[in-house]
């Protein structure tokens, strides 16, 4: 499945059109009606509660967002969606429940965070749980994860929703936790064939891969990630297809 018009038309809001100045946190509700309201497609991020649910956050560790630290996928969905978000008035949602709010308006751009914590195999119960969230949903949504495994699960359980890789250049010092035969292998992206994606979500900064202008040329959509200036823009638009923003509004 090919990505809908509605994600090249517009700007997508990395984690809604956020603004903690203003009290509008990133991936929260607020920042995703900011964005429905200036007319930006939504990224987003999914991780993993205890119990197997699919919440609406970015990190794995909740202590930047949060009042308390340690894991998300220690917690439970309800406990986790009790929380609420640092410097704001907004609690962390499920998914279903951004789902409901969005409601189509504007396209979703869903990335599920790596479950295996090395890219590996070890994948599944977040996939269940975000293709259980699409199952009925009407409006444009695509899925993408670093993780090829993740993606290719979701193509099995969402076969009609566009999928797609997260990409990057992979470096040591970006990457430390990540091995380095494992970031050897995924710079190259050898996976998207195997993983029936479409598009990738490529690093603003490494957009001069030949690989991703090889991919481009067999017809795949380059998006990328994340664009944080108009120049930065320009420049990325030399090669992508879309940008993936935040910090500033896009011309």
């Amino acid at each position: 499945m090919t990505l809908p018009a509605a994600f090249l038309d517009r700007p997508l809001a990395h984690r809604g059109l956020h603004n903690r100045a203003k009290g509008v946190i990133e991936n929260s509700m607020s920042a995703f009606k900011a964005a429905i309201d200036a007319g930006y497609g939504i990224e987003l991020d999914v991780q993993m509660s205890f119990d197997a649910q699919a919440m609406v956050f970015h990190d794995y560790d909740m202590k930047r967002l949060t009042s308390q630290g340690g894991p998300i996928q220690t917690r439970t969905a309800e406990t986790v969606r009790g929380m609420t978000l640092s410097d704001s008035d907004d609690t962390i949602f499920d998914l279903p429940a951004v789902l409901d709010m969005v409601a189509g308006r504007v396209p979703l751009l869903i990335e599920l965070k790596d479950q295996d914590g090395a890219m590996g195999p070890n994948v599944g119960p977040l996939e269940l749980a975000v293709a259980e969230a699409l199952r009925s949903y009407k409006g444009d949504a695509a899925v993408m994860s670093f993780n090829p495994h993740s993606t290719a699960m979701m193509g099995d359980l969402s076969p009609k929703r566009p999928r797609g890789l997260v990409t990057s250049a992979y470096s040591a010092d970006d990457w430390s936790t990540l091995p380095a035969n494992v970031r050897d292998r995924l710079r190259d992206i050898p996976d998207y064939e195997r993983s029936g994606s479409s598009f990738i979500s490529h690093e603003a900064e490494d957009l001069n891969r030949p690989r991703v202008a090889e991919l481009k040329s067999q017809g795949a959509t380059i998006l990328c990630w994340t664009i944080k200036s108009q120049a930065q823009a320009n420049k990325a638009l030399e090669v992508a297809d879309n940008i993936t923003f935040e910090g500033f509004i896009p011309a």
